[in-house]
Parts: structure tokens; C-alpha cells; sequence
């Protein structure tokens, strides 16, 4: 994965953050502008997404997960804090199911440890064959794909920056990505296992990824705080920095 897209910013603890669907590390800018002090912020585009190629072989967030074991080795890094945002969330897991061992503490935001329902499944399917078919992501911004990852007060400024971002996507990643998730499997039992400090953020108005969904994740963890971010929806990093940020610092200060 050493040919990814890389952001990387600042010194200290390192913090590999992973990217939303159908995002891509763009989201991060307030997490990598300093704002997190004393920390070493990696955030790559994840294969088919923004700067990187396309991904190969057989879809698995399992497979993305040791990809990104060779990510940190060729950044010299042997353990992180990893998290990320919806399926950054999910591929955090994933890690953490494959390479324990390189978990200094985990960040999961708007997202779910519980494998999709069949509805979920067919539209993830639906969305797959489709951009594959059209050869084109535009399907994405059609269906105002925004309106479901924001809360209700978003300024069109932001709308307009999400949809910049779901817009830089490629079909390839945007398929492979879709059947990864659809090929997860329950995390609890990963949850549950894990002996290092955790931070559940969500957003208050989140849809895709609810409360209840965070509060089931902090419960199955054995050191977690749970912050629930006023006010906004399923991407809080981009929705409300400020406070998303103190939740990330305050992991970083019991890591």
C-alpha cells in the first residue's frame, strides 16, 4: 500500500486516520492542520479513492487491513492509534481483528460493529454493479448521497465540499469498497477482546449509524469514552472539528 496517497502531518503519537464512503483523506483537513497537538496524523486515500489507484484482488476490509500494516511499516511505525469515520470505522476493526499487536488504541466515529442487515446488502450491491456499469461515480451525487452523511444544519458550503469529495471517487474503488463492507462480519467479538484505551464518537442526528450503535460499541469495549457530538450527522470530523478533535486528544492523552 507504500503507493497510496499519503497525508502525513505532524510528530508525536502516531494516528492513522481512515476515510469515510465514498470520501477520501480531504475529510481530515481539520484533524491534519495541526489542531491535535503532540500527534503524528496519517491519512491515506484508501485504494480508488481521491489520489490513489485503484484497488485489486478480491474485495475484503481484511485485505485493506494488512495493506495497511505494510503502510505503517514503510512510515516507520510499528504501533498507532488507528480509527476512522463509517467504513474508516469498519476497516479500524478489521485491523485490529488481523494486527492486535500494532493497536495502541482505537477511534471509532459514526459507525457500527454489527454486519448489515439484507436491505443494506442489496442497495450496497445495487450501488456496485451500477458505477461499474456507467463507468462513473455520478450515480453517487444523482441520489444526493451528501443528504444522508450530513445533519440537518449543514451550510451549503459544506454540502458543497462532501460533494467535491465524493466527486474525486473512482468506480473501481467505489464497487470494491461497497462489496468489502457487504463481506464484513461482526466486530463485537473483536470489541470486546481488546485491551487498549478507545473513543466512540457519534453524531446526535447520525441516520446511517444512530446512538444506539455507539452506545453498543462503548459497552462491548473494555476502556472506552463515548462522546455523542451535538447537533450534527454521520461526519462529525468535517461537521464539528472542534469537538471531534477533543474527543481525539483526549484518546491521545490516555494512549
Amino acid at each position: 500500500m507504500t503507493d497510496l496517497a499519503l497525508r502525513d502531518r505532524g510528530a508525536g503519537t502516531p494516528l492513522l486516520l481512515l476515510h469515510a464512503f465514498p470520501l477520501n483523506a480531504g475529510m481530515y483537513r481539520a484533524q491534519l492542520d495541526g489542531a491535535l497537538g503532540t500527534a503524528r496524523v496519517l491519512a491515506p486515500d484508501l485504494p480508488g479513492f481521491g489520489d490513489s489507484p485503484a484497488p485489486v484482488g478480491e474485495p475484503s476490509l481484511e485485505r485493506w487491513a494488512d495493506q495497511l500494516a505494510g503502510l505503517l511499516d514503510a512510515a516507520g511505525v510499528r504501533t498507532a492509534v488507528v480509527g476512522g469515520v463509517s467504513m474508516g470505522g469498519y476497516l479500524a476493526m478489521a485491523f485490529a481483528r488481523r494486527h492486535p499487536d500494532r493497536l495502541a488504541g482505537l477511534l471509532l466515529a459514526d459507525t457500527k460493529a454489527s454486519a448489515d442487515a439484507p436491505a443494506a446488502l442489496a442497495n450496497r450491491e445495487r450501488i456496485a454493479a451500477a458505477v461499474l456499469a456507467r463507468d462513473s461515480v455520478a450515480l453517487l451525487l444523482e441520489e444526493k448521497t451528501e443528504d444522508s452523511l450530513l445533519g440537518p444544519d449543514s451550510t451549503g458550503e459544506l454540502i458543497a465540499e462532501v460533494r467535491a469529495l465524493i466527486g474525486a471517487a473512482g468506480p473501481a474503488g467505489v464497487a470494491w469498497a461497497q462489496r468489502a463492507m457487504a463481506a464484513r462480519t461482526d466486530s463485537f467479538a473483536t470489541l470486546e477482546g481488546l485491551r487498549v484505551p478507545a473513543t466512540v464518537v457519534v453524531g446526535e442526528y447520525d441516520a446511517l449509524t444512530p446512538v444506539a450503535d455507539a452506545e453498543a460499541m462503548a459497552m462491548a469495549l473494555p476502556d472506552a469514552e463515548l462522546t455523542v457530538i451535538p447537533g450534527v450527522g454521520h461526519l462529525s470530523a468535517l461537521e464539528a472539528p472542534a469537538a471531534f478533535n477533543a474527543a481525539v486528544t483526549a484518546l491521545l492523552r490516555r494512549v
